[in-house]
C-alpha cells in the first residue's frame, strides 16, 4: 500500500471486504413517452416529447450547438418541449462505452445500456458495481434541478409536468423491486417558492425526502438565498426531514475563464460552483435560521472545503470588511449539516480530518463519462487505501454518512 506524505496510516479492508456502496449521485434517462401518456391530448403538442431525426453536434466558443435534419448526421432522439429543442448525445449516458469511443455525437436511447432507463436492468448494473443504494438526478431536458421546466412560459403546464415526473420517480422508478434501493429525488417548481414547498410536502407524503435544488437560483433569474424568499421551502424541508441536494451545473452555468477556453478548463474548475453556493448558504444566514436543515453537494468533490471554511471564518470575523453577522463561525455552522461528494478526489480523502470525515459521501455518477461503473468498488478501494483509511472510516465514507445525510433508515437501509 502506497501512502502520500500527508495521508495517515491505517489498515484498509481488502477490496472484497468493503461494504456495499451507497451512491448519492447517479442519473436516469427520463422515459420518452411519459408526459405524452399522462397529459390530456390538448397539452401534448407543447409537452415534452421525443422525435427521431438525423442531427450533427458541434462545440465552439465554449458552447454546444447542433444542426437538425442533417443528412450527414447521426440518428438522434430529439426532445421537444414548448420552445425547447434538445438533442440526446452519447455523452449523456456513456456507461459501458470504451473511453476511446466516447464522443460528442448524437444518440438514440437504443445506443445506451438498457440500465440507463430501465429499472430491472439498473438493479443488475448496481449489483455488478457493488452498489446497494442509488439516488438519481434527471439526465436530459429537465436538467439537474428541474430548471428545464422553470424556463418554459406556461407555468401551469410546467407544474403538471413536474408532478408527473415526481410521481413516476416515486411510484415507478423507486417503487416495486427498486424500493429501498432506488431513493426518490423530488423536483420543485423553482419559479415559486410557495409552490415548491407545497410540492415538497406532497412528495414527502408519498415517501420522497430529498429535493433537487439549484446551487445558485439567482443565476436562473429567481430569488437568491439572501432574499429570504426561500424560507418557506426550508420550512417544508425541515418539517419533512428532507435533504436539499445540489448538483454542479444546476445553476445552468459552469465556471469558465474565456469564451475560447476548452471544456477541460471548465471541468477542472467545476468545484467553484459548490464553493460559491456554500458561501451563500452560510452568509445569507439560512443555515443559522434553520438549525435542522441538511444540504448536500453532488459531483463537487471535497478537497476545497478546508481552505474555504478557513477563509469564511476570517471574513466573518472581520465584520467591517465582510458585512455579515453570524451567530457562530462558518466552520461551526456547517458541522453535521453540509455534505460533499467524492468520485475521485484523493486530496480530499487525504485531508479528511480537516474536512471532517462525517461530511464526505461517495458517488459513482452512473452513467456519465466521469462515472466509475463497473469498477466503482476498485476505485473506492484505491482511494481509501491510498488515504490509509481503516474499516470504520471506509464504512462511513461508502455508506454510513449517506444514511445519516438522507435519513435512509426510513427506507429500511441498515447501517
Amino acid at each position: 500500500m502506497t501512502l502520500t506524505a500527508d495521508a495517515p496510516s491505517g489498515v484498509t479492508p481488502t477490496e472484497q471486504d468493503l461494504p456495499r456502496i451507497i451512491s448519492v449521485d447517479d442519473h436516469i434517462l427520463e422515459p420518452r413517452t411519459l408526459w405524452q401518456e399522462e397529459l390530456p391530448a390538448a397539452d401534448r403538442d407543447l409537452a415534452p416529447r421525443v422525435v427521431r431525426e438525423k442531427v450533427s453536434l458541434h462545440f465552439s466558443g465554449g458552447h454546444y450547438g447542433f444542426t437538425r435534419d442533417d443528412p450527414d448526421g447521426h440518428w438522434c432522439d430529439l426532445w421537444l418541449y414548448d420552445d425547447l429543442v434538445l438533442p440526446t448525445g452519447l455523452l449523456h449516458a456513456a456507461a459501458g462505452v470504451p473511453p476511446e469511443e466516447q464522443r460528442n455525437i448524437p444518440a438514440i436511447y437504443e445506443d445506451f445500456r438498457e440500465a440507463t432507463y430501465d429499472q430491472k436492468a439498473r438493479l443488475v448494473d448496481m449489483d455488478t458495481n457493488h452498489v446497494e443504494v442509488s439516488i438519481n438526478y434527471p439526465n436530459t431536458f429537465p436538467r439537474f434541478a428541474g430548471q428545464g421546466f422553470a424556463e418554459r412560459a406556461d407555468k401551469e403546464l410546467s407544474l403538471r409536468c413536474i408532478q408527473i415526473y415526481n410521481d413516476w420517480m416515486i411510484d415507478v422508478w423507486c417503487g416495486g423491486d427498486g424500493r429501498g434501493r432506488l431513493i426518490p429525488l423530488t423536483l420543485v417548481p423553482l419559479w415559486d417558492p410557495r409552490l415548491a414547498a407545497e410540492e415538497m410536502r406532497r412528495c414527502a407524503a408519498k415517501g420522497s425526502h430529498a429535493i433537487a435544488f439549484s446551487e445558485n437560483p439567482s443565476k436562473l433569474g429567481f430569488p437568491s438565498l439572501y432574499s429570504g424568499d426561500w424560507d418557506v421551502l426550508w420550512d417544508a424541508c425541515t418539517e419533512t426531514d428532507a435533504t436539499v441536494s445540489m448538483h454542479i451545473g444546476s445553476s445552468s452555468t459552469m465556471p469558465a475563464t474565456s469564451p475560447d477556453a476548452p471544456l477541460a478548463t471548465t471541468m477542472a474548475l467545476s468545484s467553484q460552483n459548490a464553493e460559491g453556493s456554500l458561501c451563500d448558504w452560510v452568509f445569507s444566514g439560512t443555515l443559522s435560521r434553520f438549525d435542522d436543515l441538511k444540504i448536500a453537494f453532488a459531483e463537487s468533490q471535497i478537497g476545497w472545503m478546508p481552505y474555504l471554511l478557513d477563509r469564511m471564518d476570517i471574513v466573518a470575523r472581520e465584520s467591517a470588511t465582510g458585512g455579515v453577522e453570524l451567530d457562530r463561525p462558518p466552520s461551526e455552522i456547517v458541522k453535521g449539516r453540509v455534505w460533499g461528494c467524492v468520485f475521485d478526489d484523493q486530496h480530499g480523502l487525504n485531508s479528511r480530518d480537516a474536512v471532517g470525515l462525517e461530511h464526505i459521501l461517495f458517488e459513482t455518477d452512473y452513467p456519465h463519462t466521469d462515472g466509475t461503473w463497473p469498477e466503482s468498488r476498485a476505485v473506492a478501494h484505491r482511494l481509501c487505501a491510498t488515504a490509509g483509511m481503516d474499516a470504520v472510516e471506509c464504512h462511513a465514507f461508502l455508506r454510513g454518512n449517506a444514511i445519516r445525510c438522507y435519513g435512509l433508515d426510513r427506507f429500511g437501509i441498515a447501517d
